[in-house]
């Protein structure tokens, strides 16, 4: 037998199971395996041990959480209250110490380079320019023209907002190595407006002579350098 009834202006059937009526339950532990919950909430849940698998966790708040081994991939927008850890390393950063007392070490970034020589005054190719690290050990006076925006840019996959460096070497050289503006690659307005700083476009011999110029795209096929170092 069943009856209709009002709760709390609610609408609902009494339902029996084996003859017994079920009113006002609580489950203490329930469990849901194979299927969705949605609209639903939940007021005070406990969770014990979750596992997430093959979802996303967003927005949440992990209050002990325990990482041990290698954890690759990155980690935004998440409270770590209390974190335990033996050894874990998140996009190369390594996380080391136990409780709220933890020490993370970045990682250090080393630049190297393949040098390419360029000894005779000459028009770099954008090959060479594309290494990033150009040498001379000429005993004359050398000048190095830049390769065109077009060539360089295509070398590089440039667009706009690409940044390349390139470094000059003249350690080895007896004699001064001068850089020359190209066809759509031409002086900033800040080193046009400092010839002895941002636009010195000499570099001398011996163990003073390096210098780095930075190149900034301005579209593929066009940019502008700026002595830097």
């Amino acid at each position: 037998m069943s009856r209709d009834t009002k709760s709390i202006g609610v609408a609902f059937r009494d339902q029996f199971l084996e003859n017994s009526e079920l009113l006002n339950c609580t489950l203490t532990t329930p469990t849901i395996a194979g299927a969705t919950l949605t609209t639903t909430t939940l007021t005070s849940p406990t969770i014990t041990t979750p596992t997430v698998t093959g979802g996303t966790l967003t927005s949440s708040t992990l209050t002990t959480p325990t990482i041990n081994g290698v954890v690759s991939g990155t980690v935004t927008s998440q409270t770590f209250t209390g974190l335990t850890t033996t050894t874990a390393t998140i996009d190369g950063a390594v996380i080391t110490g136990a409780g709220t007392s933890n020490v993370l070490t970045l990682p250090i970034s080393v630049t190297s380079h393949v040098p390419v020589a360029i000894n005779a005054t000459a028009t770099a190719t954008a090959a060479q320019v594309a290494t990033g690290y150009i040498t001379s050990t000429s005993a004359a006076a050398t000048t190095i023209t830049l390769p065109t925006g077009t060539l360089l840019g295509a070398a590089l996959g440039a667009v706009q907002g690409t940044v390349h460096d390139l470094y000059i070497d003249n350690t080895a050289g007896a004699n001064t190595v001068t850089i020359a503006v190209a066809v759509n690659g031409i002086l900033s307005a800040l080193a046009a407006a400092e010839a002895g700083g941002s636009g010195l476009l000499t570099v001398p011999a011996g163990v003073t002579g390096q210098a780095r110029f930075t190149l900034m795209f301005s579209s593929a096929t066009a940019y502008t350098f700026t002595r830097t170092a």
